[in-house]
């Protein structure tokens, strides 16, 4: 595996364990489902700013036709997300919303000629299992309206899939901070706006809720910032899956937090998504017409180099 692949599948995993810290901090925002997610924004617009105009950056230019679906999807992606995780448990919240691979796999394949192997489906299968598992798993006493909560989180795999496909075509082009710093500013507003129609309670009441609120912005541009940054780097598919991480960490914090239990099922669930994840590493190991990444160019390297020396340094 190449030196810049490695590193890249490296800082996607780091990122997808800072992102398992997002359904923690949303409960603890003392703010509405979809105003945690405006404040996450809010507090992320600036590090976002100051990284991508950076002097040698790439800087902040306009945002892409892509850049625009992108923080369109990343709207309806934690309201719909946001409110789940009010409703049911934070690993069934995380699980079924990280369920994305099946759609990006397939989106993957035919739009962007990520052609995946055999034992990558495989993989697939047995990461896909393994989540179901950590969901259906659950004890039955978590949250206030766990079907509902489901249902929200399922739907928001449809939004996720499409912010992964929008992020994947707009790295093409552009660095990681600019398709991040666009995407969350169109993205806010429209957050906010939904807070206020659903009257939701849009400033935290408390330090500790504003505490949160920033943690979350933080989150924000690590996290995503990494998952967008590898975005540029390896298969969309590969990146969907590996991404199954969050939801084991988010599983395990609450457990840890808020005592919500996880059962044998759930963590044998864990178990198997993580060994799945390594089984799609493996799967792609090797670069070639037949491979997840299809064949290189040079023409690819050259604009692989030029994304790697635009891109932030997270």
């Amino acid at each position: 595996m190449p030196a810049t692949r490695t590193a890249a599948l490296i800082v996607l995993i780091l990122a997808a364990m800072v992102l398992g810290f997002a359904p923690i901090l949303v409960r603890l925002s003392d703010a509405g489902p979809a105003a945690a997610g405006f404040w996450r924004f809010a507090f992320a617009l600036p590090l976002l700013l100051i990284m991508t105009a950076r002097p040698g950056g790439e800087g902040i230019g306009r945002p892409s036709g892509w850049m625009a679906l992108a923080g369109g999807m990343l709207v309806l992606d934690l309201a719909f997300w946001h409110y789940s995780i009010a409703l049911t448990s934070v690993a069934n919240a995380t699980t079924l919303t990280n369920l994305t691979p099946v759609v990006v796999t397939l989106v993957g394949w035919w739009l962007f000629r990520d052609r995946p192997r055999a034992l990558f489906l495989v993989a697939l299968a047995a990461a896909i299992t393994g989540a179901v598992a950590m969901s259906l798993g659950a004890d039955g006493g978590q949250g206030t309206n766990p079907p509902l909560g489901d249902a929200f989180a399922a739907i928001t795999a449809l939004w996720y899939a499409g912010y992964f496909i929008a992020v994947k075509a707009a790295r093409g082009r552009y660095s990681a901070g600019r398709v991040m710093l666009w995407s969350t500013a169109i993205a806010a507003p429209g957050l906010l706006i939904a807070a206020f129609v659903l009257g939701e309670q849009v400033l935290p009441g408390s330090w500790g809720g504003w505490a949160a609120c920033a943690g979350l912005g933080l989150m924000h541009v690590v996290g995503q910032g990494g998952v967008a940054w590898s975005l540029g780097r390896l298969p969309a598919a590969l990146t969907a899956v590996t991404v199954l991480i969050q939801p084991v960490v988010a599983a395990l914090l609450g457990w840890l937090i808020f005592a919500e239990t996880l059962t044998p099922v759930q963590a044998l669930g864990g178990v198997v998504v993580l060994a799945a994840i390594v089984l799609a590493q493996l799967s792609s190991g090797r670069v070639g017409s037949g491979g997840p990444e299809g064949p290189t160019t040079a023409a690819q390297t050259k604009k692989d180099a030029e994304a790697e020396a635009a891109a932030p340094v997270l």
